[in-house]
């Protein structure tokens, strides 16, 4: 499907609890192309993506960043179309471990996957003939990027088109997302085009509901910090308590990051043990 100018959008057919109707790959471009995260490997996509690009050359296949369902199919696409990989560098921690802490998005990384460039912030590519800029937005990943092409920002999972962006620590940063809402509201780009879902037609404005939403979640923890709540799980319960268990595993996670969060702002106190955290208003 042509989105604008010279980005087309070819979903994957992976759609879930966590990827809507399923990633979003852009080809970037009319008579040279770049491909925009490939997505996860799958024959079918493969496919429909070889017919889309219909033989033109691609000169790059870009990455937002690298959790597998945006990044797994970019090695074998590469070496199909013998295009060099570009994207902002390793799959990282937004902070280091903790004791007793785990990853639990770690078997969603590519961990092992290098590119051949190295994206940075703030700088213009030629992305097949189209001129793309890059902006770095950590919070959902350490290497997540954003890029503007003309009106559009393709803006990966920082800004999904039908649900609010999974932060999970370390993996991810809920200080860092909510700076990187801040950034992309301020750049010069009005049309939004996520990963998941379709467009999103006034992206500051949606971005600036998403970081309203964010402060109102940060003040319910605190809300149900002051009525007795403890744990993750007691938080959860306060402020989930009919939704079906994938989005509560998923909210179990972003709740985590708020109280990270909130921690950094001395507004609670955490104490960390092998089986969870107790959590307490810091008076």
């Amino acid at each position: 499907m042509a989105v604008a100018a010279g980005i087309t959008r070819v979903t994957a057919p992976n759609g879930g609890p966590y990827t809507f109707t399923g990633t979003n790959t852009f080809l970037l471009g009319v008579e040279r192309l770049a491909v925009l995260d490939p997505g996860p490997a799958d024959p079918a996509h493969l496919a429909a993506l070889t017919a889309a690009i219909a033989g033109r050359p691609v000169d790059a296949i870009l990455l937002t960043h690298t959790h597998s369902d945006h990044s797994a199919l970019a090695p074998r696409l590469a070496e199909a179309l013998g295009a060099p990989l570009w994207f902002g560098g390793p799959h990282r921690l937004s902070r280091p471990l903790r004791r007793f802490e785990r990853n639990r998005l770690a078997g969603s990384c590519d961990w092992a996957l290098r590119p051949e460039r190295t994206l940075v912030d703030g700088e213009t590519i030629l992305a097949g003939d189209l001129a793309v800029s890059v902006h770095a937005t950590p919070g959902h990943c350490a290497n997540h990027l954003a890029f503007g092409a003309g009106d559009d920002l393709l803006c990966g999972d920082h800004v999904m088109g039908w649900n609010s962006t999974l932060v999970a620590v370390p993996d991810g940063s809920m200080a860092d997302y909510l700076a990187s809402l801040d950034k992309v509201i301020a750049l010069p780009f009005r049309r939004y085009l996520p990963a998941h879902g379709g467009p999103i037609a006034d992206g500051p404005v949606y971005a600036s509901a998403l970081k309203a939403h964010r402060q109102s979640r940060n003040e319910q923890v605190l809300e149900a910090l002051g009525k007795g709540a403890r744990t993750i799980a007691d938080l959860v319960a306060a402020i989930y308590p009919a939704q079906p268990l994938p989005v509560r595993l998923a909210a179990r996670m972003t709740i985590t990051a708020h109280v990270e969060y909130l921690e950094s702002l001395s507004r609670v106190r955490v104490w960390r043990h092998p089986f969870g955290m107790r959590i307490s208003l810091n008076s």
